[in-house]
């Protein structure tokens, strides 16, 4: 049989997938060309918001490359807009007049962004949030110090674009008009939990705020005028109110629409030889805008254009956000209702929030935050209209506790259905999952590969993981967690606690304890081990510099040729002219080839031998220069400004506090580095508010923020705590050092700490609870008994430098007749 010819138009997520679906039904069947608008092939268009905050790249989101279009014989015309459709000679006309023949037609044409006629909308800068464009106009703006960015809508999209631009570093503001965000999805106390945890991460938001005015400035925009009177000043107005099915070319071209294009249950239009499938279509009165029911219109179209019969059937919903450290859950409906009970579990201090609304002894909504790990089993309720009478008692605990005593957590993902849900992203179904372990997809990435589930947003994997275990029973063993490296399956986590609980205080402790593969570890887990112990046991335990780095072993930074950089702690950024002299003296005796002032207000001495460093230190040392520990997982600088002995504006003496700190700190193991400033007043010429700890004096005392970055990733601090004095101020700085010690892993920045246990209970800790701060400075005192000291005094004694920097062999001697 010849093949037919197949259009598509729309390079889509759901025609995409019909594609896959029909190439792997029938791959001969019809010789497909694809035409898409964007200038590019089919993406993942969910997983924009990874893209926007950093977490992945458009590269890991493409879902089908030019070599797979290649392989499969895809007539690839991208970029390409089809202008009309001529339904009597089966003909597509493309813009510039081109007629492309087809004998079935599938329109993908997808949703536009809705944008809100208000005065202004057309001004340059004011985008929607709905493709690869719009995505890098609000990265880019990224890279524009303190930049403004107003965001429209508290809606999934919304918050979404607000959390990724906040992790650019821009300053954002969410307005919302509504009264609590996400209000389709969520009920008023998960929105407020997470509305908390959103001004939590620096985001502001204004809810039942009604945007009046977009205002511009030479054509673009400038502000977002509400009718309050409040503007908000912004670079960047992104505007995430909502979708609109695309029908203009299906309504042009005389097929049935209304709110989408209509199609019946096998994904057909009013036309035979015409399809249709995802956000363009309506069918039985309902539009789609998540990618579940998407992709099972694919499924259907796909078999529907092979003759086989299929029937897309309208399921039940569910909806995660995809914003790291909001874990949310929301599916069903859970208004308020005559006939309608809640059961709400609340854990305030563990942020969690759990509520179901029952109707006649049947879930028909649920909500969570904090903890979404039942979630998948609570949609499994609500999707197969469960009776729950029985288990109404411990059901808000969860599966592993109906029955009233813990169950084997398996037992629940081996009782759901086969058509349970797994996978959101790709609607992705445990029998899917279950038929592809018995094809031979053993493992995680055989199981990505093969059914995409896990593969976008990664949420599932857990329960992925499990699916796995129930169906392979011993012959798969479920990884708890990430282990540190090949030489362990245990986490860092796991690590940490075994060596509190067990009191593990050597090296050799933790391999016999822990169960090590290797003998002594490797170079990736010795670090961390080593770490570990000092920090926790820092009496007891001997520091190990082979399980260091370079940099820490030779206590200087190596560059590219192999040489090293020098750098002389200045406390505060302060130095005295014969500290100067001293730096140029050794800078001629070793001739330095560079000299360097740093960002950190400290001196660089770049290009020196590995073998002048002992005799480089001794004479620093004898001006009173001690290392600046610039290559350390630890304290680095303490950056200030001149504070008020110098400055107009100055309140507070900042130098002063900012020498106070770093004597107080210096020679402090971290996890990873740790940078401080301190600011005389707002105007913050120290950059305190993207240190790991910032300090602003103001004129009532202090105020104290942590969780900065300025490197990799660039992120404004969160604020701590104000306090009075500047003894209070330098005892908060210090406990928070103690607890990210304590508690950190290993190579975790501190705002990324933070980001994972919540700055709430960083607050809980040690802004009000008095006692627990006092323990933590006491803590971090007793280490630094042993800790703060000067490592190049030591290593620059002449027995230190004779056993380790002298060579064991002089081989440029001839050797002896």
């Amino acid at each position: 049989m010849p093949k037919q010819n197949l259009v598509i138009i729309g390079a889509g997520m759901a025609s995409g997938r019909a594609l896959e679906e029909l190439l792997a039904l029938a791959p001969d069947a019809y010789n497909v060309t694809l035409f898409n608008a964007e200038p590019r092939g089919n993406y993942n268009r969910i997983m924009l918001s990874p893209v926007l905050s950093g977490e992945k790249t458009y590269e890991d989101i493409v879902t089908h490359t030019a070599e797979w279009y290649e392989e499969n014989g895809v007539t690839c015309r991208f970029g390409e807009k089809i202008a009309s459709v001529d339904r009597a000679r089966k003909v597509v006309i493309s813009e510039t007049g081109e007629e492309v023949p087809y004998d079935k037609l599938m329109f993908g044409t997808g949703s536009n962004p809705f944008i809100i006629p208000l005065p202004g909308h057309d001004l340059e800068g004011v985008i929607a949030y709905r493709d690869l464009e719009d995505t890098n106009t609000m990265i880019a703006l990224g890279e524009k110090p303190g930049a403004k960015a107003v965001v429209i809508g508290g809606g999934l999209l919304g918050l979404e674009a607000a959390a990724g631009l906040a992790l650019r570093g821009v300053d954002v503001t969410v307005v919302h008009i509504m009264g609590h965000l996400m209000e389709r999805q969520l009920d008023e106390a998960a929105g407020y939990l997470l509305r908390k945890a959103l001004v939590d991460k620096g985001i502001k938001v204004m809810c039942s705020a009604n945007s009046k005015e977009i205002l511009g400035e030479n054509g673009r925009v400038k502000a977002l005028l509400l009718d309050d009177g409040t503007e908000l000043p912004c670079d960047l107005l992104v505007m995430a109110v909502g979708i609109r099915p695309n029908i203009a070319l299906a309504k042009e071209a005389g097929l049935m629409v209304g709110r989408g294009i209509h199609v019946d249950d096998q994904m057909i239009t009013s036309d035979e030889d015409i399809l249709a499938v995802g956000e363009c279509v309506e069918h039985d009165g309902a539009i789609f805008g998540l990618v579940a029911p998407l992709y099972d219109q694919a499924k259907v179209l796909a078999r529907t254009l092979v003759g086989e019969e299929a029937k897309f059937v309208q399921k039940e919903l569910s909806t995660k956000l995809k914003v790291t450290g909001c874990d949310l859950f929301s599916a069903g409906d859970f208004a308020e209702g005559e006939g309608r009970e809640d059961i709400v579990l609340r854990d305030p201090a563990r942020g969690v929030y759990r509520r179901l609304v029952i109707e006649k002894g049947k879930i028909v909504g649920a909500v969570m935050y904090g903890d979404t790990a039942d979630s998948n089993w609570f949609f499994g309720l609500i999707k197969d209209g469960e009776d729950i009478t029985e288990m109404r008692e411990t059901l808000i605990f969860g599966p592993a506790y109906q029955g009233g005593e813990p169950l084997d957590p398996m037992a629940a993902v081996a009782a759901l259905p086969d058509d349970a849900e797994i996978c959101g992203c790709n609607g992705i179904s445990k029998g899917d999952i279950v038929a592809a372990i018995k094809a031979g997809a053993h493992d995680l990435g055989a199981v990505r590969a093969t059914t995409k589930a896990s593969a976008s947003c990664g949420t599932c994997t857990g329960l992925v993981e499990q699916v796995l275990g129930v169906t392979l029973g011993d012959d798969f063993v479920i990884p708890a967690a990430q282990g540190m490296c090949g030489c362990t399956d245990l986490s860092h986590e796991d690590v940490r606690r075994m060596i509190k609980s067990q009191e593990l205080k050597s090296q050799q402790a933790v391999w016999q304890a822990c169960g090590w593969k290797t003998v002594n570890g490797c170079h990736v887990c010795r670090p961390a081990v080593n770490y570990y112990l000092l920090a926790d046991w820092p009496l007891e335990y001997q520091d190990d510099p082979q399980s260091r780095f370079v940099n820490e072993r030779n206590h200087a930074n190596i560059q590219k040729d192999g040489t090293y950089s020098v750098v002389p702690r200045m406390w505060g950024g302060i130095t005295t002219p014969d500290e100067l002299r001293a730096i140029a003296d050794a800078a001629d005796k070793y001739n330095v080839p560079t000299v360097k002032v740093t960002g950190g207000q400290r001196i660089d001495l770049l290009g020196v031998k590995k073998e002048d460093l002992p005799a480089m230190w001794y004479d620093l040392n004898q001006a009173g220069l001690v290392s600046g520990h610039a290559y350390s997982k630890g304290l680095r600088t303490v950056k200030t400004c001149v504070g008020k002995d110098h400055c107009r504006f100055g309140t507070q003496d900042s130098t002063g506090l900012g020498i106070k700190l770093e004597k107080l700190l210096w020679g402090s193991w971290t996890p990873h580095k740790v940078k401080l400033g301190v600011s005389g007043c707002p105007r913050n010429c120290a950059e305190a508010t993207c240190k790991d700890v910032g300090i602003i004096c103001v004129d009532s005392g202090f105020e104290v923020s942590v969780a900065g970055a300025a490197g990799m990733d660039v992120k404004e601090t969160e604020l701590l705590a104000k306090v009075a004095t500047e003894e209070e101020a330098i005892a908060l700085t210090t406990a928070f050092i103690q607890i990210y010690r304590e508690n950190a892993k290993y190579l975790d920045r501190g705002y990324k700490w933070v980001a994972k246990v919540g700055l709430d209970w960083v607050k809980a800790q040690i802004v009000e609870d008095l006692k627990t701060r006092a323990a933590l400075v006491e803590r971090f005192e007793i280490s630094q008994s042993i800790y703060r000291k000067d490592p190049w005094a030591e290593q620059a004694t002449p027995d230190y430098r004779e056993k380790k920097w002298n060579p064991i062999a002089d081989l440029t001697l001839e050797a002896a007749e």
